[in-house]
């Protein structure tokens, strides 16, 4: 599993996150969240949308919206120099 994820990072997948708000099917004025993520492809992000087209065929809750934040596992290494030295006894 983890051979496949990183196979994936290096052909651009993002590790992307979905808030997804809908309206509860025995309550239509109540909203309640759900939190999906997965990896998938910026900008069109094509797994979250398939997850969608299923939520909209196969569950009762109709969506209110979803925000999506997506972030780049694979990344060049980063550093930074430390500002103070100190030694304690």
């Amino acid at each position: 599993m983890a051979t496949r994820d990183l196979s994936m990072q290096l052909r651009d997948y993002r590790l992307t996150t979905a808030e997804i708000l809908y309206h509860l099917p025995d309550h239509p004025g109540l909203l309640q969240t759900f939190v999906w993520q997965d990896l998938d492809l910026a900008p069109k992000f094509p797994v979250l949308h398939r997850f969608l087209d299923f939520w909209g065929r196969s569950l009762e809750g109709k969506l209110h919206s979803v925000k999506v934040a997506s972030a780049t596992l694979v990344q060049p290494a980063r550093f930074r120099v430390a500002g103070a030295y100190m030694t304690l006894h």
